[in-house]
C-alpha cells in the first residue's frame, strides 16, 4: 500500500482530524501542504448532511401542479420526480438502469410480459407502508381512453397491471418490449399512495427523500428531508428551495449574490466570465438534448430527399457550434440518438456529416432545383440562439446556390401556430434514455410528435423488430441502421447537440460522475448533492 492510499483510507474511516492527519502525514514524509491538499479534498468529496439549499430553476409556471400526469417542464420534473416521489426503476449517472422501487424485474421469452419485484418496507411521507397496490394505482393513473396524463402514449401498450402476491406486480404488454425497464423511470410515472379508485397526487406525498412543506405554482417550493428515506447516503440536505427565476440574467445574479447555490441553463454568452469567477464551479453536461430542424417530408420541396440532403450538406455545424452556443456542446450528425444511448452508432458506422457546398449542388442538381428558395421559420423559445442559427445557416446555404428565407416568428404560440404546421420550423428535444423511445415518438409512422412526417417502410418495420428483440448485439445491429435510415432519408436536420449547462457556489459538493439523461444531474440534484 502506497503512502497516499494509506492516509486516503485514513480519512475515509472518518476517524480523524485535519491536525492529527498532518501528524501522522509528516511521520511517513508526506509534506505538510501536499498532505493539507489531499485533506481537503476528501474532505470535499464526502457528502455531508445539512444546510438549506437553493436553487434557481427554468421551466415553472403559474399553471404547475403536483399531479405526475401533468409535469411538462423541468422546474416540475426536479420537484416531483427528484425530490418528492420515487419509480420503479431509475438511471444511475452511469447510464445504466438500477432498481428504485424495484429490486428486480424478469420478462418472458417474448419480452410482452414484465414482472417487477417490489421493495418491501418502504414508507411514504405520512408513514403509510408502500404496497403493490400503490404501484397498480399509479400507473392507471395514466391509463384509460379518458385520461388526459402526458404519459398516455408510454403506458398505451399495457393491456393489463395486475398484483401476484404481496411483492410483485406483473404488466402484459400487446407486444415485447425489451425497454419496458426503462419506460418504468419516466418522470410521469412516479409512484404515489392509493386513494380510493386513484391516488393521492394533490398532497406531494412520495417515498422521496424530502416531503412538501409549500408549494407556490411559477413561484417557489420547499421541502424538508425525509428522515426514513430508505436510500442510504442521499438526500443530504436539511431542506431544499426551488426558485422558478425564468430569466437568465435574474439567475446569474442571484448565483453571484448568494440568494441561490446553483443554477442550470446559464446564458451562453456570459459563460467565459463566470468560469473566471473564483467562487463558482462551471460544469457543461453534454447529454441527449438536441436542436432539429425539421421539414415536412410530405410538403414540396422537402418530399424530394435530394432537397434535404442539400439542405443538410449546406449548414456548418462547426461553425454553429462555436458561434451559436459557445462550444457547449458537440457536432450533430442528422441523428436524434446522442451521447446518453448505449446504442449509438460510431463515427466508424455512421461518419460525420460534413459543410460541403459542393455535395449540396450536386443533389440540388438531381433534385432539379439549382436555384432552391425556401421559408425556415424560428423562434428564440424553440432552441437558444435558434433565430441567430437560422441565420448563419443562411449565410452558409449561399455557397450552396440556397436561399433561405429567415421568418422569425413570436415566442409566445410558437409551439401551437408554427412547430408541426409549417413546412420547415426549429424545435429542440431533451432526448430520451433508449432509441425506441424517442423512434417511437419522433419518428415512426403516425406518432403524434413525427415532427418531419416522415414515412419509411423499413425504418418502421426493424421499429418492431428492435423493440422486442432481447439480444444486445442483434439490437445494436437493428438500431444502426435505423439511424442510417435517419441520416441518409430523414427530414430533420440536427445541427448540435447541447451540452446541459450549470453553475454552483464553491460550497456545493458535487459527486465524481454526473448523470447526463437530463440537467442537473438527471434532476436528482436534490438528493445526489451536499454542502462542503
Amino acid at each position: 500500500m502506497t503512502k497516499e492510499t494509506w492516509l486516503k483510507r485514513l480519512i475515509g474511516e472518518g476517524k480523524i482530524g485535519r491536525r492529527d492527519f498532518l501528524m501522522q502525514a509528516a511521520a511517513v514524509g508526506v509534506g505538510a501542504a501536499a498532505a493539507g491538499s489531499m485533506f481537503d479534498a476528501a474532505q470535499a468529496a464526502t457528502p455531508k448532511s445539512g444546510g438549506h439549499y437553493k436553487q434557481g430553476l427554468t421551466g415553472g409556471a403559474t399553471s404547475d401542479t403536483l399531479d405526475p400526469a401533468q409535469i411538462l417542464d423541468s422546474y416540475m420534473i426536479n420537484v416531483s420526480f427528484g425530490q418528492l416521489r420515487n419509480n420503479l426503476t431509475e438511471i444511475a449517472p452511469s447510464g445504466e438502469l438500477i432498481g428504485e422501487l424495484a429490486e428486480s424485474w424478469d420478462a418472458s421469452p417474448d419480452a410482452a410480459t414484465w414482472t417487477f419485484k417490489i421493495r418491501q418496507g418502504v414508507e411514504f411521507h405520512n408513514g403509510k407502508t408502500m404496497t403493490v397496490d400503490d404501484v397498480i394505482a399509479s400507473f392507471n393513473h395514466h391509463r384509460g381512453e379518458d385520461t388526459k396524463s402526458a404519459a398516455k402514449g408510454i403506458v398505451a401498450p399495457i393491456q393489463e397491471v395486475r398484483a401476484d402476491g404481496p411483492d410483485r406486480v406483473v404488466f402484459v404488454l400487446d407486444g415485447g418490449n425489451a425497454d419496458f425497464p426503462f419506460l418504468v423511470s419516466d418522470y410521469h410515472l412516479a409512484i404515489c399512495p392509493a386513494k380510493d379508485d386513484s391516488i393521492d397526487w394533490q398532497s406531494g406525498v412520495g417515498t422521496g427523500g424530502y416531503a412538501l412543506e409549500s408549494f407556490e405554482p411559477g413561484v417557489n417550493t420547499i421541502v424538508k428531508r425525509n428522515p426514513n428515506y430508505w436510500k442510504a447516503g442521499r438526500a443530504h440536505f436539511e431542506s431544499v428551495e426551488n426558485l422558478f427565476i425564468a430569466d437568465a440574467t435574474a439567475r446569474t445574479n442571484a448565483l453571484k449574490t448568494g440568494e441561490i447555490y446553483s443554477m442550470s441553463n446559464l446564458e451562453l454568452k456570459t459563460v467565459h466570465l463566470l468560469q473566471r469567477d473564483p467562487d463558482l464551479q462551471i460544469f457543461p453536461i453534454t447529454g441527449n438534448k438536441h436542436n432539429t430542424l425539421p421539414m415536412h417530408t410530405d410538403t414540396a420541396p422537402f418530399d424530394n430527399n435530394d432537397v434535404r440532403l442539400a439542405l443538410k450538406y449546406a449548414i456548418d455545424r462547426e461553425e454553429m457550434l462555436q458561434k451559436i452556443i459557445k462550444g457547449q456542446g458537440e457536432l450533430g450528425n442528422d441523428n436524434p440518438v446522442g451521447p446518453a444511448n448505449i446504442y449509438r452508432a460510431t463515427p466508424e458506422e455512421l461518419p460525420q456529416r460534413e459543410f460541403d457546398p459542393e455535395k449540396a449542388k450536386f443533389h440540388l442538381k438531381k433534385a432539379g432545383m439549382e436555384n432552391l428558395s425556401v421559408q425556415l421559420h424560428v423562434a428564440d423559445t424553440a432552441f437558444e440562439g435558434a433565430v441567430d442559427s437560422g441565420q448563419l445557416f443562411a449565410e452558409t446555404a449561399k455557397a450552396a446556390g440556397i436561399t433561405i428565407d429567415v421568418v422569425r416568428e413570436p415566442n409566445d404560440g410558437y409551439w401551437s401556430n408554427v412547430w408541426l404546421k409549417k413546412p420547415w420550423s426549429a424545435s429542440y428535444w431533451g432526448g430520451r434514455p433508449t432509441e425506441d423511445w424517442i423512434f417511437s415518438q419522433i419518428y415512426s409512422s403516425g406518432a403524434d410528435w413525427n415532427e418531419a412526417r416522415w414515412e419509411n417502410e423499413r425504418f418502421n418495420t426493424l421499429l418492431i423488430e428492435a423493440r422486442g428483440e432481447l439480444d444486445p448485439a442483434k439490437r445494436r445491429e437493428l438500431y444502426v441502421e435505423m439511424q442510417r435510415l435517419v441520416h441518409d432519408d430523414g427530414g430533420s436536420i440536427i445541427p448540435l447537440f447541447m451540452a446541459y449547462t450549470h453553475a454552483a457556489t464553491n460550497n456545493i459538493g458535487l459527486p465524481e460522475q454526473i448523470a447526463n439523461n437530463w440537467e442537473l444531474d438527471g434532476h436528482k440534484n436534490g438528493e445526489r448533492w451536499w454542502f462542503v
